[in-house]
């Protein structure tokens, strides 16, 4: 196989051409567990000025808090990732943090992670003459309760620097287990399925 292939334009690759991404791009989604812990691992040398931690130590807390509430490995990873866009997308991290989790857990937990912005909007939104209820159009949906609880027990309580979170390392294998799913396996994304957020 050639190491590049020949077109310039897509339409004109040939099926060796595709053949060639096919397999180069296995090689590549194998390799996302390592450039998401390489994104956290850059969250944790900056952070946004203003805060009292890091972002990585935000995701720490509220992953540790999930484990500690006997939340299962999704919610957990959920946790733990839920800011990941923050970087790239400041004005809709929420939508792309779950586009990084969608394919590989329960859909429940990237919904979640999806909508966790507009639902933290209740706790200050006011403080810009904003509409802190804005969460209520989601009033109907199935996951609006773990939607609520998720941000009220493991994100918004998770910016004090004294809290002692679990280490990166200590959640890089489950991390690891979920990004070495099968992407949109529907035994793992159980659409439709909302998922207790504690043991």
């Amino acid at each position: 196989m050639p190491k590049s292939v020949s077109f310039t334009q897509m339409k004109d690759g040939t099926k060796a051409d595709y053949e060639l991404l096919r397999e180069a791009e296995k090689s590549y989604v194998v390799q996302t567990a390592d450039r998401i812990l390489d994104e956290l691992r850059r969250q944790g040398e900056t952070s946004i000025e203003g805060y009292k931690i890091t972002r990585l130590d935000h995701g720490l807390q509220s992953a540790t808090r999930a484990k500690r509430d006997g939340a299962d490995i999704d919610w957990i990873v959920g946790a733990l990732l839920h800011d990941i866009g923050d970087g790239l997308a400041p004005q809709n991290h929420d939508r792309f943090s779950a586009e990084v989790i969608r394919p590989y857990v329960r859909w429940d937990v990237s919904w979640v992670v999806e909508h966790h912005g507009i639902f933290q909007m209740i706790y200050y939104a006011h403080h810009y003459g904003w509409d802190e209820n804005a969460r209520d159009r989601f009033r109907d949906h199935p996951c609006f309760d773990s939607c609520a609880a998720f941000c009220e027990r493991w994100d918004q309580a998770s910016f004090d620097p004294a809290y002692p979170s679990e280490t990166l390392s200590y959640f890089e294998p489950m991390l690891r287990e979920v990004f070495a799913r099968k992407a949109y396996a529907p035994e793992v994304i159980r659409e439709g399925y909302v998922s207790p957020m504690a043991s």
